[in-house]
């Protein structure tokens, strides 16, 4: 019987879109709901972030970003920064961005 595959590094599961790995989550805080990301590559407002770790595993778009309460358009590479986020995250959990 022929072995099952993996997908290839940065290709989703679920079928064919590339993912591009940006970023990682050093903390979240439960009471507000709030990741902190530090950034691997660029990451903007209006992105499409997939959160994949053990136990998370979501799609959602970046609507609001902030460092020290103040709103960013746009963090560079080795920035944290605190997103709202729809769903619990853990540290650890990789950051992608649908392409």
């Amino acid at each position: 019987m022929p072995e099952k595959k993996s997908p290839a590094k940065g290709k989703s599961a679920s079928g064919g879109k590339k993912e591009e790995e940006v970023g990682k989550v050093n903390h979240f805080f439960n009471n507000i709901s709030v990741a902190i990301i530090k950034a691997g590559k660029a990451i903007a407002k209006g992105d499409e972030l997939h959160f994949k770790g053990a136990t998370s595993d979501f799609t959602q778009k970046v609507e609001s970003m902030q460092v020290e309460k103040k709103e960013i358009e746009k963090a560079k590479k080795g920035n944290e920064f605190g997103m709202k986020v729809d769903d619990r995250v853990r540290e650890g959990d990789t950051v992608f961005r649908a392409k």
